[in-house]
């Protein structure tokens, strides 16, 4: 059986409680879930995206998933 792996893009600025949502649903989903802070030039960043990608890890840290 081939290994699922899923994809969740986004901005991430900031990460809200429904993004943690989604991400927790979708760890049970696939084997591997791959989270994509992107930047979309049409939007004014509140954060750079070094903070966003840390501020990323630190909640999908807090929600112990393993496979994220």
């Amino acid at each position: 059986m081939s290994e699922r792996i899923g994809i969740f893009p986004g901005t991430f600025d900031p990460i809200t409680l429904g993004h943690a949502d989604i991400i927790r649903r979708g760890a049970k989903l696939v084997d591997t879930l791959i989270i994509g802070v992107t930047t979309n030039p049409s939007k004014n960043p509140m954060f750079t995206t070094d903070e966003r990608f840390s501020i990323v890890e630190l909640e999908v840290k807090s929600l112990g998933l393993d496979n994220v």
